[in-house]
């Protein structure tokens, strides 16, 4: 099996799924008891919190751990607009985001808040001058992911935090789910900033939201007390254990982890450029774990069931978008509806072999031909 959909989903890490098995067998009591048992789960609930605050250099009391990156998505989002309802109902962010930050922004429209998208310059960066020109009185939230899920383009959060500094009232989210874990990331500059386990060798099921002190949220989940007042729920001992034994395993070696994701990539992109109809949308500002490419005349449904057939997996957008629709990520890029309508993400990690990658490269020609005869062409 070649699997090149790590930003998907990554396998958990053995040692992750040992850290899960014996919290949940080791330690029975509810952390919200006050006997025994709960107090000695709310210590490990407490000593994971701070581990996971220290990695990341923000304050324990700063960390939501959540179901996953889109409830964190959407807590930094809803929880803001009804915090701050009385500031205004302007939101500014791209058309690169997430389906949760995209469809809860669209959401909120029907209750009277304007979105609008900020323009890119043709590398996918962030106008920078557009956005100052967009900022107004009412703007309460500036929602931005990190790096994009489809692409991989990767956006200056911290440059834009320091232009966000002259707009106090307004609250700086970013989405760092293909972030961390990827590439070194610096919260300095942001107020919430949301990330997934999933996507870092951890269990599906949890994901977190960093509020930095002085920001307020209204929770979107109600019930009392858990891990933090900001969201309700039997703490999930075993989950929270795991992910930060998950985030602290992924910048382990992270240096030679990288530099070898960095040589595959640039093996990968040098070879799909000598191949005939295909089109690579990521560039230079896209992080190395994604490439993104277009294959003129081949659905990429099409591709995607022809590679699986030779067990390899890859996608044609994130796993969250909807089905039949082009990518509104390539298409914001490329300004162009055929490549956003075929495109095809290779997602790869610190343990994708070159064997892998000529192996996927030889099925993928053969099939290009393969495809485009059956087609006539």
């Amino acid at each position: 099996m070649v699997y090149l959909d790590y930003s998907a989903t990554t396998p958990v890490n053995p040692e992750v799924l040992k850290t899960f098995d014996k919290v949940s067998l080791d330690y029975p009591g509810n952390a919200n008891s006050l006997h025994e048992l709960g107090m000695k789960s709310a210590d490990l609930m407490n000593a994971s919190v701070k581990q996971i605050a220290d990695i990341l250099n923000v304050n324990s009391d700063e960390i939501i751990l959540t179901s996953g990156a889109s409830e964190a998505n959407n807590l930094a989002i809803l929880g803001t607009i009804l915090k701050y309802r009385n500031r205004g109902k302007h939101i500014l962010t791209t058309k690169l985001e997430h389906s949760s930050v995209s469809e809860t922004v669209k959401f909120l429209e029907s209750f009277g808040y304007t979105v609008e998208y900020l323009n890119l310059l043709p590398d996918g960066k962030i106008d920078l001058e557009d956005l100052k020109n967009k900022l107004t009185n009412e703007t309460v939230l500036v929602s931005i992911c990190q790096v994009n899920s489809e692409i991989g383009i990767m956006q200056d959060v911290s440059q834009i935090g320091e232009i966000l500094k002259e707009y106090p009232r307004v609250i700086f989210h970013v989405d760092g789910t293909q972030a961390v874990g990827k590439i070194k990331v610096d919260l300095t500059n942001i107020d919430l900033y949301s990330f997934s386990g999933h996507k870092i060798y951890g269990l599906k099921g949890i994901g977190c939201l960093v509020k930095k002190r002085g920001i307020e949220l209204v929770p979107i989940i109600h019930g009392g007390k858990s891990q933090t007042i900001y969201r309700s729920g039997t703490p999930m001992l075993a989950l929270y254990a795991s992910f930060a034994k998950a985030l602290r395993l992924i910048y382990t070696d992270f240096d030679s982890k990288y530099s070898h994701i960095v040589k595959l990539h640039d093996f990968l992109i040098n070879e799909l450029l000598k191949i005939d109809l295909i089109h690579v949308n990521s560039n230079e500002n896209c992080i190395p774990q994604i490439i993104n490419f277009s294959i003129q005349g081949i659905k990429p449904e099409t591709m995607l069931h022809a590679l699986s057939e030779k067990d390899i997996y890859i996608s044609t957008k994130t796993a969250c978008s909807e089905d039949n629709s082009l990518s509104e990520s390539v298409l914001a890029l490329t300004k162009n509806k055929d490549l956003a309508k075929s495109s095809l993400r290779i997602s790869i990690s610190y343990l994708t072999t070159e064997e892998e990658i000529k192996y996927f490269l030889k099925v993928l020609q053969e099939k290009i031909k393969e495809l485009s005869f059956q087609k006539g062409e």
